[in-house]
């Protein structure tokens, strides 16, 4: 550490709506340091429920500069001098009766300790926070959690950890799986979105950056700078620890696990169609395994940053959060009357990036999920490039394309559904069962495995591609799935195995062999999807080598995770040899 350890905390009653207190310091019960936090509460006497963030992007970094374009779309009435990105914004909160608590994550912004994100120890001082937010002498006692992405991610971890004091929480939009929401899709490391994740809106922010100040970036450290040989020591970095970690077994991985079933306070959990590739996956599963009595299921659509923010979004948060926090329970949450599964349904071609458009989705109500009267369709594909509804027959043959593919040069295989003679919904989670073959190419290195990126795709009646909202406002299509062919092996006796959510161990004694010639059958996971397609409309299902159109910043292309010396040379997809066909979830 460059200085010896400050009480620098300050408080400021006066200048605005609300008591701000700055770098309140948070003593962690392991003696490992502390953790500091700013405190926005309501000003008078009264005791108040008390909202809490824990994340590493700066506690004190304006959200105007954090992501200036973002920060000037955000619905008016949330944006304040104290706005930060993904998080309650304490004007608003403090005027509706809520102390807000926005820490600073050990290791980064004013927290002292060792930047360690998603990590075990990351999480236990979270807890530390809850507690303490719960036992401070203007607190009712009463915590809840609420925030988007990191700041809803990391809700899943600590509520499993069922401190006192915490009563409810609205994980919006955030992975619940390290390892299969994040980091390795169908064991396939995800290494683009990391990097830049991490240099950007991480590492950035550590705790003894020198600079910070200088570039906007949050006030500098106040105990002094740290030396870049004293950051990379004090870090723990996921650019190198995902590569090098492959399995759920290894201990990198294995630290960060849970049980979701330990989770027991009511829970809202939002989930955005268009996080294809993040969170999506999380927010269905986190709900589904939560030990939780009342738990609630609500799906969105647009750009990650703004719909928290909607008017007609925080209402709901606010009648949730009341519900728990204050007793004040006007639509049924703490009854289990309040709609168990809110369902947005993607009708129609509003284009991306439209917010106002994205608005006129129709909204339907549904009493579990997956939705019970749900058909599950087989679409099988042919030779011929189709995808129908019976069997084909079919002479032994195989479709080729070349492994390795890029986003920028992709080497994929398209099969097209004829036009649906009538609207068809399809909403639920899908499996695509591929018989598969590689083979090397002529003088080049044997391969030894192979990866497989599965894409649905709508095709309007039109003829055209309808695209939605990605996290980033970027168009995507309906959903994605991956799969590496060596980690292929499904625990059918896990509880959490179902005929249409596949359950993988991903431990490293899963390892089967991939060899060149040999025909395997596999089942790819492809995330959860929704969309009512209209008459003439049609699927598309892509299967891929490599990223495609819609991965964004989310790709896959490690040279060390997929090496040519590994995956070199040609795939193929295998006919008359058993049956290929996409599980899809229609809805009567």
């Amino acid at each position: 550490m460059p200085n010896e350890i400050k009480d620098i905390s300050t408080r400021d009653d006066s200048s605005f709506p609300y008591i701000f207190e700055q770098n309140v310091s948070i003593t962690l019960k392991d003696n490992s340091g502390l953790v500091r936090a700013n405190v926005y509460r309501p000003k008078g006497t009264e005791k108040v429920p008390v909202l809490v963030t824990y994340g590493p992007y700066g506690k004190d970094i304006p959200y105007k500069d954090f992501h200036p374009q973002s920060f000037s779309e955000v619905n008016p009435e949330q944006r304040s001098e104290h706005s930060a990105w993904e998080t309650p914004d304490p004007k608003y909160w403090t005027s509706q009766g809520y102390a807000v608590v926005r820490a600073d994550e050990r290791g980064t912004g004013q927290s002292v300790g060792k930047l360690d994100t998603m990590s075990r120890g990351t999480s236990e001082a979270f807890f530390d926070v809850v507690e303490w937010a719960a036992e401070q002498p203007w607190s009712s006692g009463k915590v809840g959690l609420l925030g988007i992405s990191y700041f809803a991610g990391s809700q899943w971890r600590v509520a499993a950890r069922q401190p006192k004091g915490l009563a409810c929480m609205i994980p919006w939009e955030g992975m619940s799986d390290y390892y299969r929401d994040r980091c390795r899709h169908g064991g396939i490391l995800s290494n683009a979105f990391i990097k830049f994740w991490w240099d950007r809106q991480v590492v950035s922010n550590q705790y003894g950056r020198p600079g910070r100040a200088a570039r906007n970036w949050g006030p500098d450290t106040i105990e002094g700078d740290l030396s870049e040989d004293e950051l990379v020591q004090n870090r723990q970095d996921q650019t190198i620890d995902n590569v090098e970690n492959k399995f759920r077994d290894d201990l990198y991985y294995a630290s960060k696990e849970y049980s979701m079933s330990d989770i027991q306070v009511p829970l809202l959990s939002v989930a955005n169609w268009g996080g294809i590739l993040l969170h999506l996956r999380g927010n269905i599963e986190g709900w589904t395994q939560a030990g939780s009595e009342l738990k609630y299921l609500r799906f969105i659509a647009g750009r990650h940053d703004l719909p928290f923010y909607y008017a007609e979004e925080v209402e709901l948060q606010r009648s949730f959060l009341d519900a728990f926090l204050k007793g004040d329970d006007r639509a049924g949450w703490s009854t289990g009357k309040a709609p168990k599964v809110d369902l947005l349904l993607r009708k129609g071609d509003v284009g991306f990036n439209n917010a106002v458009a994205e608005k006129g989705f129709p909204r339907r109500i549904e009493h579990e999920w997956p939705i019970a009267r749900t058909q599950y369709t087989k679409f099988y594909l042919t030779s011929t490039r189709e995808l129908i509804t019976h069997a084909p027959l079919e002479k032994p043959r195989k479709i080729s394309y070349q492994a390795l593919g890029t986003l920028d040069n992709p080497s994929l295989i398209q099969f097209t559904s004829p036009p649906f003679d009538k609207e068809i919904e399809i909403t639920g989670h899908i499996v695509a069962h591929l018989n598969v073959s590689m083979s090397a190419n002529a003088g080049a290195p044997t391969p030894h495995d192979i990866d497989l990126f599965v894409t649905l795709r709508h095709i309007s009646a039109a003829g055209k591609e309808v695209h939605y909202t990605g996290t980033a406002g970027d168009p995507v299509p309906l959903c994605k799935g991956w799969l590496r062919v060596s980690m292929r092996k499904v625990n059918e006796a896990h509880p959490r195995n179902r005929a249409w959510l596949p359950h993988r161990d991903y431990y490293s004694t899963d390892v089967l062999p991939v060899i060149p010639g040999e025909v395997y059958g596999v089942d790819v996971e492809v995330w959860p999807t929704n969309v009512v397609v209209e008459g003439g409309g049609r699927i598309v299902l892509e299967v891929a080598s490599g990223d495609t159109q819609g991965s964004g910043v989310f790709q896959h292309n490690s040279p060390a995770d997929r090496s040519v010396e590994r995956f070199q040379g040609q795939n193929h997809i295998h006919f008359g040899l058993g049956d290929n066909y996409v599980t899809l979830p229609i809805i009567p």
